[in-house]
């Protein structure tokens, strides 16, 4: 049985969200409709200003909803075109830590796992840049080169995906690692051996804190390792 790592991709490996970053591309040819774009810029605005709490979940989902809206209109050679462009642009906009763990891991011969809520087709070219040998992403159903509307989220039960991964591949929890930075990766991180909550969002971090799972930021030039001690944390 194999040791194996599971990673977050967006936010996490990657410096931004690749889904949000496909959706911003076809919007900017547009894909989307004549108006997405600006619609688009006007919510990011919103969170880039911190006008609220929620700001970054409003734009998330009005980006979703803007994206699935205009889908049935998509053919699936632009949306590949796309797709290959932002790989191309964000594949090596990495976090160092992230990096750098997922390669040391590798080089301990440990099955790297990417489960991410992007879409499927850019997931994999950056998964394999990392040498990941399974990953997960957002599937939408096409057919006859048009994509029908329907999907599967590869983010969602994030933990139920992982453990049929975990017998699918007969992979040994002992000694396993994950790696996250927002709630829904909260599920996954308590299946493994050594959690990490990475630059975590809000709900993440308080729910960290109650577990007591190391917390690693990194800014600029800069990682910050956070660990439990007599019921705090301090700078390991």
């Amino acid at each position: 049985m194999k040791k194996f790592a599971a990673f977050d991709i967006d936010g996490t490996l990657i410096r931004w969200q690749l889904y949000h970053a496909v959706v911003d591309k076809l919007a900017k040819q547009g894909l989307l409709g004549e108006k997405a774009h600006q619609q688009l810029h006007d919510a990011r605005m919103v969170w880039k200003r911190r006008e609220h709490r929620e700001a970054f979940h409003a734009y998330e989902k009005e980006l979703i909803t803007v994206y699935e809206h205009a889908l049935p209109n998509i053919g699936e050679e632009q949306f590949m075109y796309c797709v290959r462009a932002v790989a191309d642009e964000y594949k090596t906009q990495v976090y160092t830590f992230t990096r750098d763990l997922a390669k040391k891991l590798k080089q301990q011969n440990y099955t790297l796992i990417a489960i991410s809520g992007s879409h499927r087709e850019i997931v994999e070219p950056v998964a394999r840049q990392y040498g990941f040998d399974i990953f997960l992403g957002t599937e939408y159903e096409r057919r006859n080169g048009r994509f029908t509307g329907k999907v599967k989220i590869g983010s969602k039960d994030k933990h139920i995906k992982l453990k049929q991964l975990i017998n699918t591949h007969n992979l040994d929890t002992k000694g396993s690692y994950g790696v996250g930075d927002s709630k829904s990766d909260a599920s996954m991180l308590e299946l493994v051996d050594n959690p990490i909550a990475f630059n975590p969002d809000r709900e993440l971090f308080a729910i960290a804190q109650d577990h007591g799972w190391p917390i690693v930021i990194e800014r600029k030039n800069m990682v910050y390792r956070l660990e439990r001690e007599d019921g705090r944390y301090v700078l390991a």
